[in-house]
């Protein structure tokens, strides 16, 4: 009787994105190793391996990646170094050369100009005189200020106004290194999600319309009926892809603009929030292909068959939990998260509609 190999797959980072890989990884069959530095993590709960060490511990590393046929991350701020080393013992995806960019938004921007994938006028920022340099030479004193490095969900960034002290806005951020944005008069956001396997096959998933409460993803809505729209963004999602030979998941954040064009904001070198909704709608979710290509299978078609709303339970939303269970067509997806905070995101329901 043939044999049939239970590959082990590696995750960096222990939240939402792990735990749901983790259980997509079993579907298949696959075991999951979980390494984060936090205790009792998401992730942690639904994996029979489970190491909890710093991301410098060396010692500990080589020990994980011992036990693993691979290795990827849920989360862009994995220290390089991390992968690098770990990379001395087995495949690291998706590559370095994509998490090192996603982790900066100066390399970010200036890596989707030259590949020809537009953004938001922008400029590398040292200084508060930088700011003001800047603003002469656009002509205008309005923009958006973030940190080049570990900024999300609305965190490390101000906007700027007409007006503003751009001294105060700069020592606000407490930072050698950032980056200025003009501002986008933007019809909506989207973003697009894409899977590439080890032998280079892709897979696009639809469209999503992104909703945000506060800077933090509240709903998607897929997919979105805009036919041109879809083919920019999936063609950017493609040449982004092959760029960096990706073999994993990736998502990229747009801007639709008032003229219908399109503008990238940010990229995900992951599994992504707006693609939650996959698991419910989708014959393959962006968690199931995010395995599949890392652990050397063929990506799947995501074969959608329901259009879906995605809503995140967000702090207190979490306690609006009876009224989702009484809803029809309403898919619930809690993270294990026992502290509430606000803002937090503590788990999402997905509701379908055939």
């Amino acid at each position: 009787m043939a044999e049939f190999k239970q590959n082990i797959v590696g995750i960096l980072g222990g939240g939402q994105l792990g735990r749901m890989s983790a259980i997509a990884a079993a579907r298949l069959g696959i075991s999951t190793h979980i390494y984060c530095p936090e205790d009792h993590c998401p992730a942690s709960l639904v994996t029979p391996y489970f190491t909890c060490a710093e991301y410098d511990n060396e010692a500990a590393l080589e020990k994980f990646a011992k036990s693993v046929d691979v290795v990827t991350y849920e989360f862009e701020n994995i220290p390089i170094d991390t992968v690098r080393f770990l990379k001395n013992y087995v495949p690291v995806y998706p590559g370095e050369q994509l998490l090192e960019v996603s982790q900066d938004r100066e390399k970010e921007k200036a890596f989707l100009n030259n590949i020809g994938i537009p953004t938001a006028p922008w400029a590398p920022i040292t200084s508060a005189a930088d700011i003001e340099m800047t603003f002469g030479k656009w002509g205008i004193h309005e923009g958006v200020l973030k940190t080049a490095r570990f900024g999300y969900d609305g965190k490390g960034q101000v906007k700027l106004n007409e007006g503003d002290d751009i001294n105060k806005a700069w020592e606000s951020l407490n930072t050698d290194k950032a980056v200025l944005e003009g501002l986008i008069d933007f019809d909506y956001e989207v973003s697009i999600i894409i899977a590439r396997d080890l032998k280079g096959q892709c897979a696009v998933y639809p469209l999503t319309r992104n909703d945000h409460r506060n800077h933090i993803l509240s709903v998607s809505t897929a997919p979105v009926h805009n036919e041109e729209i879809e083919k920019q963004a999936a063609s950017m999602a493609r040449k982004l892809a092959e760029a960096v030979s990706l073999v994993g998941v990736l998502a990229i954040e747009l801007f639709v603009t008032k003229d219908g064009n399109l503008l990238a904001n940010e990229i995900a070198p992951r599994t992504h929030n707006s693609g939650h909704w996959t698991i419910d709608a989708c014959a393959v979710s962006q968690f199931e292909n995010h395995i599949r290509c890392v652990a050397a299978l063929p990506v799947g078609m995501p074969g959608l068959h329901s259009k879906a709303k995605m809503i995140n339970l967000l702090g207190d939303d979490i306690t609006k939990l009876d009224d989702y269970l009484a809803t029809d067509g309403a898919n619930i997806h809690l993270y294990g998260k026992t502290d509430i905070k606000d803002g937090r995101k503590m788990g999402h329901v997905t509701i379908i509609e055939k």
